[in-house]
This record gives C-alpha cells, structure tokens and sequence, in this order.
C-alpha cells in the first residue's frame, strides 16, 4: 500500500475549534485488552450490515486487538457472521478451517507465507482465532461465523484448489481445467513475471483459458451442488481468483489505478458473494487497511480516479454500512524498509502538525471513539470537512520520507463514520516458525 500524495499541497494545521470539538466529541475507551468493556462501546453499530473496521498500518498491535474485540462484541450481541480481512483466500481458508471445526483444504504449501508474513502471523490474530473456535464449537453449522480473505494475489493456491476439487468429484472437469490453466504454469510461483512477459516479451494472454474454466464452473454447478455447497463455493471462488489474478499481474506494470481498481472491486465482489452465500440476514466485518475501508472518493486516492471496497460498499449498501477509521500518533510498529525485506520494529514519528493525527494528539485522549455516523456530531462533522493530511503506513515503513512515502490529503467526516484514535502504539507480535507446544494439528497458519 503506498500512498498518494497531493502536489501543491499547503500546509495548514487544524484549526483550535476542530480540535475543541474533536474534544468534546471524542468518548474515552478503556484498553482493547479489556475485551468486553471495549466492545460494548460499539454497540451503536450492531444495526449495520456491513462493519467495516480499518487500521492506519499493517503492524500494529493494538488495532488488532480493538478489532478482534469490537468483532466479538458484534458477533455475541448483535448476530454477525462473516469475518472477511485483506488477507488471501486459502490462506484465510486455513484459519476458517480451524475455527469451524472442519478438515483442512488442499494447499501447495505454507500457509500466509508470502510477504508480509507478520500481517497475519501474529499473536494477536491466534488469540482471536482461538477465540473464535470456541465460539463456534457449541453451534450448528449454519450458525457458525466464518473467516475468508479478499484478496486477489493467490494465483498458484487457488490453481491447485480448483484441480483438487475438480479431481475429486468430475475428472474430465479436472483435465479441461489443466489444460486451460496450463498457459499459467510456467508463471505461477512468480505470477509477476507473466505480467512482465506478456508487456515486453510479447507472450501469449491466458485470459481466455481461466476466463473459460470460471464458466465451466458455473455452468456445472447443479452438479457440483450435489456433492458438496460449501466445497463448491469455495472451488468457484478461487476460480474467480484465477480469473482476477490473471488480469491484475497483466496489468499491474501499466499503472498503479488500473491495478489498484481491480484489486478493490475484487475485494467488494467477494465480499457480495460471501453474503450471498451465507443468505438472509447475513452481517459482516470487514478487517482492511484504511486506505481500502475508507470512502476513497473523500481522499486523494479517489480524486487521482482510484475507488476502493469501502467507497463500494457506501454506495451498495448507504446507511447499513459503518466505516471505521483507526488512527496513532507514536510507538512502534512491524514494518520493512523495503518491499520484500525483513521485518524490522521501528519507530513511529509523531504525526506532522498539518494532520489529522495531530489534531486527535492536541485533544488529550489516549484513546477514543469519535462517532460522527448518521447526523451524530452534526458540528464536527462539518468542521471535519476541511481536508488534511493522514497518514498510512503499510507493511513498508520509511520515516526519512514519511510526507512523500506515507502521507494523503482526505476529507476526513466523507471517509469515514467513525474514528478510533490510540495516542501510542506498540508493534504486533510476529508467530514464531514453530507450532506451540500443545496445539492442534489443525492449527491455522499450519507452522
């Protein structure tokens, strides 16, 4: 995730009434840790369909400690049943698994192994997962919440789960499949590559083949549906990843909106697709950075002609949706210097003084919720109309050009409902290389 940066911007700080009203409005949180007292403070968006709850970096521990506990506040009080994070399809089949009780789906291999592996192989994501576990474990399987990634990057695991299903149930499927998919091969452990053969080297497009084989899957799927609904779901999803995936490496090297717009509409397309499946009165909570939860028609990303799956997500679904910023001012955090590098715990900046950040800082509250959804803090919201920088660190983190690097102007009452501040931050903490003592073989991130 990198951000856009807005030419010409001048730098203004937050005006002393915006940062009055910020005070005011903002109601003091106790520590995430304390799961339940936290929890309860988000009751006011149990009535959503959609939650939608992001994170202003991919390393920091307390925003995944707020969003495991405001999701299990939504899940026991208010009947949420889909978990759905900026994560990768089997790899996020590998925790659903676990925390449904059920058998491991074919892989290739490790499970959330590609870069970053802390963004999801951390403490606090196990300690919510087990929670979750037992949570379902009293539960008839159609009430039990599940757990699934948006993401689009899993071309070779998602090849390999489509083959394996179709080898157990239709064979001659499997060989169409093969052959269709066969254009990839060569491609698949470096799908970027394909992107790059296919712009310079003039390669052949596989579009056609995994374009084809997504068909063929719909077009069998009554008889699919005997077998097995959820097996077939999630073959037909990663199906539609292939597709997806395909056309993101092929055209990722022609520009980062193109790339960025097909990532993100992925995103909202499996997310319908979840809700549908799971049917009537289904509830989510969406786990994503805040670039992509935030309405990005209020930031620089959406006037640079980016969308992204919160601005979708507004528009499908209006007020039944809640987008919830999260934001810091210092600590620590889990990043690397560079794409691809070592995670490193280093050290968050103070936020510049023409931010939104600072202005939450200049407030006084260590932590908060400011809750402007639905005409609430009609006052704030207008005053939170005038654009400011805000920050987002991804999984790359470079302090020596944090204002070209990792600062955006944004209008911030249009991005989001609602916004969790937490002064100082600490990094999450990254799972080691082997199982813990004791745990299950069918633990989730299969270490």
């Amino acid at each position: 995730m990198v951000a856009s940066t807005v030419p010409g911007h001048a730098e203004r700080t937050a005006s002393p009434q915006l940062v009055n009203a910020l005070r005011a409005a903002a109601e003091p949180l106790p520590a995430p840790e304390n799961t339940a007292e936290f929890g309860a403070c988000f009751d006011r968006f149990g009535d959503a369909t959609v939650v939608m709850l992001g994170e202003a970096t991919h390393g920091t521990s307390e925003f995944y400690r707020a969003r495991a506990a405001i999701t299990r506040h939504l899940i026991e009080h208010h009947g949420f049943n889909v978990i759905a994070v900026e994560a990768d399809w089997p790899d996020a089949a590998r925790i659903d698994n676990y925390v449904r009780h059920q058998a491991a789906r074919p892989r290739r291999g490790d499970v959330f192994a590609r870069f970053p592996t802390w963004m999801w192989r951390n403490v606090e994501v196990l300690e919510f997962a087990d929670w979750l576990r037992d949570y379902n474990a009293p539960l008839i399987e159609r009430r039990q919440v599940s757990f699934h990634g948006l993401d689009v990057y899993s071309l070779s695991e998602s090849i390999h789960a489509v083959l394996a299903y179709l080898d157990g149930i239709d064979p001659d499927g499997a060989k169409r499949a093969r052959h269709r998919y066969g254009c990839l091969t060569p491609w698949q452990d470096e799908p970027a590559q394909y992107g790059r053969a296919v712009l310079y080297d003039e390669r052949a497009v596989c579009e056609d083949g995994v374009v084809a084989q997504l068909r063929d899957m719909l077009e069998h799927r009554l008889d699919y549906l005997r077998h097995d609904g959820d097996d077939w779901f999630d073959a037909l999803q990663n199906a539609r990843i292939v597709r997806a995936a395909e056309r993101y490496y092929r055209i990722m090297y022609r520009g980062s909106t193109d790339s960025w717009n097909l990532r993100d509409r992925h995103m909202f397309d499996t997310l319908q697709a979840l809700m549908g499946y799971r049917g009537a009165g289904t509830k989510a909570v969406v786990w994503a950075h805040n670039s992509h939860i935030g309405n990005a028609a209020a930031t620089a990303m959406g006037w640079h002609g980016e969308f992204n799956i919160g601005e979708l997500v507004r528009i499908a679904y209006g007020s039944e949706a809640a987008l919830i910023g999260f934001g810091t001012d210092t600590g620590t955090v889990a990043a690397a210097s560079d794409w691809g590098a070592d995670m490193q715990i280093k050290t968050v900046q103070p936020a510049r003084s023409d931010s939104y950040e600072h202005a939450f800082r200049r407030t006084g509250h260590a932590r908060s919720l400011t809750d402007w959804r639905n005409g609430r803090n009609r006052e704030l919201a207008d005053l939170l109309r005038a654009p400011l920088l805000e920050r987002a660190i991804g999984v790359v983190y470079r302090p020596e050009t944090e204002r070209s690097s990792h600062y955006f102007e944004a209008v911030l009452s249009e991005q989001f409902d609602a916004f969790v501040w937490f002064e100082q931050t600490r990094a999450v903490t990254p799972l080691g290389h082997e199982r813990p003592h004791g745990a299950p073989e069918t633990w989730p991130f299969g270490l």
